[in-house]
């Protein structure tokens, strides 16, 4: 064995090189540890971390799915993931059709993220487009759908989804904030034009919608009518 290669195996920097390596083995491994415990805890965003560690706000009510208008959960289906119901977490299918679509290396990080893949990236990683993301963004909304039925991944989804321009945190703060109600008592129009600001609510508004997120809630309220079974495994058994 050549004497640099047993300089090596003696070295610290051997030991600090395992030592990291464990870390970030513990750190991959957390989110799977901890996502089965989401059946019954409500959690919290790293959007929300984030803000909250930088003393921005963060205004939040978690409320069950039988308290926000069921019109909601639907148009956001048809609006971000259509194959909700029936996908594995991901959605092949429209992972391809980004990548026919797109000619650089960053095809699978504009869009194709089913709405699991999007409650993985909003509890465990980080936002922006990124490659290494999306690769630890896959297995992650997997396991989640393995481990959390559809109705608690959209209930997850709606209650730590980002929906105003000042740290509004789920639907009921969105309700609030948007129209001045609770997101139980929110019409289809008033649903659809909150879907619209998705993913981007800081450059489009739902309280002072302009002339796309009108054009947008306008789509999503029609495709909404059209497809009313769309939700079907939300509905309670």
């Amino acid at each position: 064995m050549p004497s640099s290669l047993k300089a090596f195996k003696a070295s610290p920097l051997r030991r600090i090189a395992i030592r990291a390596t464990i870390v970030l083995l513990v750190l991959l491994l957390i989110p799977y540890a901890v996502a089965p415990f989401y059946r019954v805890i409500d959690p919290v965003s790293t959007p929300m971390l984030w803000r909250w560690a930088t003393g921005a706000r963060v205004e939040r009510i978690v409320v069950p799915l039988n308290r926000i208008a069921p019109v909601l959960p639907l148009t956001v289906i048809l609006a971000e993931d259509a194959s909700f119901c029936h996908n594995r977490g991901i959605d092949l299918g429209a992972i391809r059709e980004a990548l026919q679509h797109s000619d650089d290396d960053l095809a699978l990080s504009r869009g194709a993220s089913t709405i699991t893949q999007q409650v993985a990236k909003n509890l465990f990683l980080w936002s922006g487009r990124s490659i290494v993301r999306k690769v630890l963004e896959f297995p992650l909304a997997l396991w989640i759908n393995v481990v959390l039925p559809k109705r608690r991944v959209m209930e997850i989804y709606l209650n730590v989804a980002e929906w105003g321009p000042n740290g509004e945190f789920g639907a009921e703060a969105a309700a609030r904030y948007a129209f001045g109600i609770s997101a139980r008592n929110l019409n289809a129009m008033q649903a659809a034009e909150l879907t619209s600001i998705l993913p981007n609510p800081v450059q489009r508004s739902a309280r002072h919608p302009t002339v796309l997120v009108r054009q947008l809630a306008a789509l999503h309220l029609r495709r909404a009518a059209a497809h009313p079974s769309f939700d079907a495994c939300l509905r309670a058994p």
